[in-house]
């Protein structure tokens, strides 16, 4: 190990086990699922320590068998990589594990009803500054109704139902996202593409293949797998013939771009971000829940750049974007974070906090549960200036990273 681990950094630390191993940070950004771009950030210090997945996984492949080799003095404590928690999320969890029977004497709603109760819920979502408490009263009853009127509607109409279903298990999965229930997230994506299949539906089939990119993308999954699902259902769309289809089309060319973004190829994340741009410069406004529009694909360009580990471009990105054209407050506070993550790759603290706290104002559950926002704010409160750090505390009370006095 380095002469003095305690007193080398992460970044010295990542370079002296790969040249240990005689790696180059070409192979091992292939091995990490990264780029070379991305291992080289890590070892110039102008990305910092990795989630705890990754971390490990580092180490695996580094053949470091105690992670306080790699963290050195910097402990690893429970607020740096622990999920926060929704203090309903035991009831919502209960909910997707329990089966009702239905007795064939019970009236199901209708298709159009329940598409109707669908649509307020995803209002709820993206209207609300607290998304999560304001669906807990509405999610477990909107499951059983879509379960009823899936077993009991038949043709046409029951199909219409399991279109519904599948949005009900996005709902369930955006509000479980970023908590400690990993498994329960794939769940809804996995039974939310079986709905969709069930239904013989493109649409709905496009709509689950851009969310269990999501969750292929935050666990790290191989992006080919991502990439060719994003593929197999665009192709399945009328983008030329129907504007839904060139919506959800474009959509779908945006999970690829984030994608290869993921991997460090900018070449072919560049690529598809103009299709899903060209895409949304032809629709007349945005997809009523899925949000995609023109001003969706130039905020999602900061994702892209920051994930290429490009600051300067991530944060050129985030000057240009017009986040009052996104009709979502969690989707405008996720943005937010997302030029702060730009800003932290040029390690400008003061605007990392500005921006968060913006972020926080719009929609305090969406920061709350937002993993870069806990984990620089647990990195600045120790590493910023004494400005920064107390405004980086007074946040991380805010999102219950450290308790209130």
């Amino acid at each position: 190990m380095p002469d003095d681990n305690t007193k080398t950094s992460f970044k010295d630390r990542v370079r002296f086990f790969r040249n240990r191993a005689g790696l180059s940070r070409a192979v091992l950004g292939e091995l990490c699922g990264r780029s070379a771009e991305w291992v080289k950030a890590i070892e110039n210090g102008n990305i910092g320590m990795p989630g705890l997945s990754m971390l490990i996984r580092l180490a695996e492949i580094l053949r470091v068998e105690d992670l306080a080799e790699f963290t050195g003095e910097r402990r690893l404590t429970t607020a740096t990589y622990s999920r926060h928690s929704h203090e309903q999320a035991p009831v919502i969890a209960r909910t997707l594990s329990t089966y009702p029977l239905v007795t064939s004497g019970r009236e199901p709603m209708s298709a159009d009803a329940l598409a109707a109760n669908v649509s307020q819920a995803w209002l709820v979502w993206h209207g609300s500054a607290t998304q999560r408490t304001a669906l807990v009263p509405i999610l477990p009853r909107l499951l059983e109704d879509a379960r009823t009127a899936v077993q009991l509607l038949e043709g046409g109409e029951r199909r219409r139902a399991l279109v519904s279903l599948a949005q009900i298990y996005h709902l369930f999965q955006l509000y479980l996202s970023f908590q400690p229930y990993p498994e329960l997230v794939l769940l809804c994506g996995d039974r939310a593409m079986q709905a969709a299949q069930d239904a013989d539906s493109p649409q709905a089939i496009a709509a689950a293949s851009w969310y269990l990119n999501h969750v292929w993308r935050d666990a790290n999954e191989a992006a080919e797998g991502r990439i060719e699902l994003a593929r197999e259902a665009s192709s399945l769309l009328r983008p030329d013939e129907e504007e839904e289809d060139r919506s959800l089309w474009g959509l779908l060319q945006l999970a690829i771009s984030l994608s290869h973004a993921k991997t460090g190829r900018r070449g072919d994340a560049e690529h598809h971000w103009d299709e899903a741009r060209g895409a949304a410069q032809s629709l007349t406004g945005h997809h009523p829940w899925l949000m995609f529009g023109t001003a969706m694909v130039d905020a999602y360009a900061v994702t892209i750049a920051a994930d290429l580990t490009l600051g300067h471009e991530a944060t050129r990105q985030g000057d240009r974007i017009d986040l009052h054209a996104v009709p979502s407050k969690t989707r405008t506070a996720f943005h937010l974070a997302e030029v702060a993550r730009g800003f932290h790759l040029r390690r400008e603290p003061v605007a990392i906090v500005h921006l968060l706290n913006r972020a926080y104002a719009v929609s305090p559950d969406t920061i709350a549960y937002n993993q870069f926002t806990r984990g620089v704010i647990s990195e600045l409160m120790v590493t910023g200036g004494s400005t920064v750090r107390d405004e980086a505390r007074a946040l991380a009370h805010k999102i219950r990273l450290v308790p209130t006095a």
